[in-house]
């Protein structure tokens, strides 16, 4: 029987709820719990700044545990910057030692009177007042805090960003590491609440159902694990970013240009490797190290030991705005993690501005004197410090490009889906991408169908759907992307990393895993299903939102500018989408039917 931690920041009250067993059958932990929490405990009319909605951080069966990569946990809540369903997924340590708490989730409402932290050190948990740390950026909470609670303790934080309520603030853990829960607004909902940070320090062991099982499964796929993820662990997250270019998945001057191979080179993971690697660091239990260290560059940490920019950081606030110093990202990044900033979004409405300062929408005397000419690594800095502070055009952008181009114009070129700007993959390059950006239930995200790597070669054999030979047909990809999703709800439920794929952990070892650790006995076809219930269930809070087909759009950019380069085409999305509602079990409108609800044991859910 697992627990839920509630916490009432307007009544300073602490509580434990028990999770009954029918619940984590049906929907395990992680994204699955948060979703399931949510849907019962907000409705359509839930500000998602207002002290009713929920921040909920949810740990699953395999957190804590010696599974790979299994210290992660995920957070569920109504989006600021979206208005619609939320969630994020962290690796790092945080996860793993709330879990070692003794609890599977928390769930904080309400608003604090004044700045106040959560501490959670095992079966001790406390609110304390955080007025001191208000102001503070999230490296410097992170060293007060364990100065003050232990260097074991670890650290969830907000920085000025989230304090200021920017829609496209995050939450940053393990401080200089900065793994962070980055899309959606999270730091938002964290600084509506007062919240300034949560600690833990959890020291119990996770129990698991067959300790002796997990260790042969362990033993079984652990060369597997550090043969597959070789690239990574030698090149980080952007080694292939070069390689992204050549085939037209990297976002360029906006998502406009096609090609821009010299720039690339100048930012992929080997030149990291050569130019400004200090060192490499890994995540709870994870034998990848994907995660780079680098110094960071002038002000006040000048030469501190910090987080490396990942992929997406260098796609979106490189080749997206075509700025190619390595070290101009760096210092972006490091801007980014302190103040907690997404630099997906960042990077996204930034290189939105650049273009709408391009075409003469705006001028420098819109843009507070800053210059946002293309390319200007300068301008970028600059604009990251008035977003973080709600400073003048900073306010405008911080609202994300949905708003700001409302407010300045500009739709046409506006990057989004759903309210979210999309991660640095192109969809015109693969059409299983096309279609997962577009249903995903977040708004824009790789993640929640992970199909990008999957696509030609890469066939994931116990997945049971056809490969797919061509990444610009049409053909299978409804399967495709909807059995991908539902395999990504159960990554993000057990929790564990889904780089694992990468290793050989696929869909019959992640069973393997699950039942070794619940004594469950599910097989292939539960598997997925609940995977597709999880699914399922966030769709139904979104459509309780009015989120329909017309929302399973992508930008027009995306459906009628041909950009060149690795890939001429573009997605005949309409087309993908009536296939996918077919295989969903899903009306033409993108409404779950009846009929399907009932099968996943959804009927109490119907809307």
């Amino acid at each position: 029987m697992g627990k839920i931690l509630r916490v009432d920041l307007s009544e300073r009250k602490i509580r434990v709820e028990s999770l009954t067993d029918d619940v984590v059958q049906k929907f395990v932990g992680g994204c699955g719990l948060g979703t399931k929490i949510l849907y019962e405990e907000t409705s359509a009319a839930t500000n998602p700044l207002g002290p009713e909605n929920l921040l909920i951080l949810a740990t699953g069966p395999v957190t804590g545990t010696k599974m790979f990569s299994s210290d992660r946990f995920d957070a569920v809540s109504k989006s600021p910057l979206t208005g619609i369903y939320a969630e994020s997924s962290a690796g790092g340590y945080f996860g793993g030692k709330f879990k070692r708490c003794g609890y599977d989730a928390m769930a904080v409402t309400g608003k604090a009177a004044s700045p106040v932290y959560i501490s959670i050190d095992n079966d001790d948990v406390e609110i304390k007042d955080a007025s001191s740390l208000w102001g503070k950026d999230t490296f410097e909470t992170n060293d007060i805090l364990k100065k003050e609670l232990g260097q074991s303790v670890r650290i969830a934080a907000i920085g000025q960003a989230g304090e200021n309520l920017v829609k496209v603030s995050n939450i940053v853990t393990d401080g200089y590491h900065g793994r962070v829960l980055g899309r959606c607004g999270f730091g938002a909902v964290m600084g509506s609440k007062n919240l300034k940070a949560i600690a833990v320090n959890g020291s119990k062991k996770v129990e698991v159902s067959d300790e002796e099982g997990l260790k042969k499964l362990l033993k079984k796929y652990a060369q597997g694990m550090r043969e597959g993820t070789k690239a990574m662990r030698e090149g980080g997250t952007s080694v292939g970013l070069d390689f992204c270019e050549e085939i037209g998945n990297l976002p360029i001057k906006n998502w406009y240009q096609g090609i821009w191979p010299e720039g690339a080179r100048k930012l992929t993971g080997m030149t990291i490797v050569k130019e400004i690697l200090v060192d490499r660091y890994h995540c709870g239990r994870c034998v990848i190290n994907c995660g780079r260290v680098v110094h960071a560059v002038g002000g006040s940490y000048d030469g501190k030991r910090i987080a490396g920019p990942e992929y997406e950081t260098l796609a979106m606030m490189g080749a997206n705005c075509l700025i190619d110093d390595l070290r101009t990202i760096v210092k972006a990044n490091e801007l980014c993690n302190r103040h907690g900033l997404d630099t997906i979004s960042t990077g996204g409405v930034i290189g939105f501005a650049m273009e709408a300062y391009d075409r003469g929408l705006i001028t420098k005397s819109d843009t507070d004197g800053i210059e946002l000419t293309w390319g200007n690594g300068s301008a970028l800095i600059e604009m990251i410090e008035h977003i973080v502070l709600r400073k003048g055009f900073g306010r405008v952008l911080g609202e994300g490009v949905r708003k700001a181009a409302e407010e300045i114009g500009g739709v046409e070129f506006a990057l989004e889906v759903k309210g979210l700007e999309p991660p640095g993959h192109d969809p015109r390059a693969r059409f299983t991408q096309a279609l997962g950006f577009a249903t995903s239930n977040r708004g824009a995200c790789h993640l929640a169908g992970f199909t990008m790597d999957f696509e030609e070669g890469s066939v994931i054999e116990d997945l049971g759907s056809p490969g797919l030979p061509n990444r610009f047909n049409t053909e299978g990809k409804g399967e495709n992307v909807s059995r991908m999703q539902n395999l990504m709800c159960m990554f993000d439920s057990l929790v564990c990393c889904k780089f694992n794929l990468f290793g050989g952990i696929t869909v019959n070892p992640l069973i393997q895993f699950l039942n070794s650790v619940t004594g469950w006995d599910i097989d292939h076809s539960e598997f997925f299903k609940i995977g597709d219930r999880i699914f399922n269930l966030k769709r139904l809070y979104n459509v309780r939102l009015g989120i329909s087909r017309k929302d399973d759009m992508l930008p027009p950019r995306l459906l009628t500018h041909h950009r060149g380069g690795g890939t001429n085409e573009l997605p005949l999305l309409n087309i993908m989408l009536s296939d996918y509602y077919l295989y969903r079990g899903w009306d033409e409108f993108g409404i779950p039917t009846r009929e399907r609800l009932r099968e996943l044991g959804l009927e109490h859910y119907l809307p």
